[in-house]
């Protein structure tokens, strides 16, 4: 009985895995209450593959290999570990939006397999400045660049608590958007949020070498990651006017949104403390 519990409780550990990230994760249960479960989860995902990427272009880091082919190899990475899944939303949210046209119009060209010029474009400037971000963190050290990549991965997860709360509907009848849509009761998602920002809080803390003042870092990385969950809800907040709802496309902008800008925030405050 208690391997079977044991067993259960894992389910929406391996829904979290199996859906947003390559790991050869088998899910076993498809259904709304552990993809709720599962998205609660989705910081802890964010960590694991935080810290992959940033153990790979710290490597490079080290072994002088430069800080900008460290933050392309970091920023490649986390593509890598999702199949370019946030990206190609991104871009396909980019396209839908930028097309101006009526919700099912959008919805159609969303959905289609090519990627048009509005998605080139953000695609292109949200790379660019994802790597340059992280470039110039490990330019101030490796500490810094190596907290930058994991806070980007985890913050950008914990933006799906927001896109997945209850009320919030899907735009289409099937897909990924349709299974995680309103499975994340807010009170859960809010405390999760909370816990995560903290944890985040003192990870950043840690990051300052000793004898330096932390407190600049930890109050940094509070407002980059609130910054990042921010810029995501906003992001949600507009698709849920155009769309009506929520697409397994729009939750993956809503990742490399708040991770583009929760680097750029963080950058700022890693350069500004010495």
């Amino acid at each position: 009985m208690v391997t079977r519990y044991l067993k259960r409780g894992l389910e929406p550990l391996r829904f979290a895995f199996g859906t947003l990230s390559v790991l050869p994760v088998r899910v076993n249960r498809w259904d709304r209450p552990t993809a709720g479960r599962a998205i609660t989860l989705a910081p802890v995902v964010g960590l694991v593959l935080g810290g992959l990427a940033a153990g790979f272009a710290t490597l490079l880091a080290w072994a002088h290999a430069g800080s900008l082919l460290a933050a392309v190899a970091g920023v490649a990475a986390l593509a890598a570990l999702t199949r370019g899944l946030h990206l190609d939303g991104l871009a396909d949210v980019a396209d839908g939006l930028g097309s101006n046209r009526p919700p099912d119009a959008a919805l159609k060209i969303m959905k289609a397999s090519d990627i048009g010029p509005f998605g080139v474009l953000v695609l292109l400037l949200t790379l660019l400045a994802q790597v340059a971000a992280v470039a110039r963190c490990f330019d101030l050290g490796l500490p810094k660049g190596a907290f930058a990549l994991g806070l980007a991965a985890v913050t950008s997860r914990a933006a799906l608590l927001r896109g997945c709360a209850d009320g919030v509907p899907s735009a289409r009848a099937e897909g990924l958007g349709a299974m995680v849509a309103g499975t994340v009761p807010r009170l859960r998602g809010a405390m999760t949020t909370l816990l995560t920002v903290a944890l985040l809080a003192l990870a950043g803390w840690a990051t300052a070498r000793l004898g330096q003042d932390q407190l600049p870092l930890a109050l940094g990385t509070v407002v980059s990651a609130a910054a990042g969950l921010g810029l995501a809800a906003l992001l949600l907040t507009h698709c849920l006017r155009r769309f009506g709802g929520i697409t397994g496309d729009v939750l993956g902008a809503m990742v490399e949104i708040s991770a583009t800008g929760s680097l750029i925030l963080w950058t700022l405050f890693a350069a500004a403390t010495p």
